[in-house]
């Protein structure tokens, strides 16, 4: 009995080493540099924006800063491959609306002509009423939020302008490009940057990060 236990530890031993050399080699440590976001890592080392969010628990995705160390959670050859593939589909997908000097055409064949083309920073937040100015689930004009609603700076896209807006990477919203409303405002919201509502909690939105965008204002 004595032999077999020290057999048992042994083998407890053994298997303890082999998954702590499996903790680490499943991840590894990016260094931030300044304009990093979660989704822009995601891209670059192909692993979701999710499983960057729960690996960097205790970073804030709004606060990422050179010289930041972020851990990147490493996948299989297989989950590589599929993620990049996936990656290269949504982007040709994105890709998807024609855009000349005066117009762009979306999924559908609808023509939209816009006046002024900008490159944005987006961010999303959902109907929470800690989001929204105590509000719950309404937007600066006191609407109900819904897909299709966007905060901006108001002194660089005027409340009320219908917008068209293409280059975001989110299942929660149309694929490709979609109309919305410059019809919320928010604090954090300054220059060159919008806030697109997003339907689920906090936490779930969140994994949305910083993207950049382009913003096609409706004639």
């Amino acid at each position: 009995m004595k032999k077999a236990s020290m057999m048992t530890t042994a083998v407890l031993g053994l298997s303890l080493i082999f998954a702590t050399g499996s903790v680490h080699a499943a991840s590894k440590t990016h260094t931030a540099v300044e304009g990093d976001t979660f989704w822009k890592l995601s891209q670059k080392y192909s692993v979701s924006v999710d499983k960057l969010m729960k690996a960097n628990a205790k970073i804030n995705p709004l606060n990422i800063y050179a010289g930041l160390k972020i851990v990147i959670p490493t996948t299989t050859a297989k989950a590589a491959a599929t993620a990049k593939t996936t990656s290269t589909a949504k982007a040709a997908t994105a890709k998807a609306a024609k855009v000349t000097a005066q117009s762009v055409t979306d999924q559908a064949g609808t023509i939209h002509t816009f006046s002024k083309q900008l490159s944005i920073q987006a961010t999303a937040y959902s109907g929470d009423a800690s989001e929204n100015g105590g509000w719950a689930g309404l937007d600066y004009f006191g609407n109900k939020l819904k897909v299709g609603t966007v905060a901006v700076d108001p002194k660089v896209i005027p409340l009320g302008t219908k917008l068209y807006i293409t280059g975001y990477n989110s299942d929660g919203l149309p694929t490709g490009g979609m109309i919305a409303t410059a019809s919320d405002v928010g604090g954090a919201i300054k220059g060159n940057r919008i806030d697109i509502y997003l339907p689920g909690t906090p936490a779930e939105v969140s994994h949305f990060g910083i993207q950049d965008v382009k913003v096609f204002i409706l004639k």
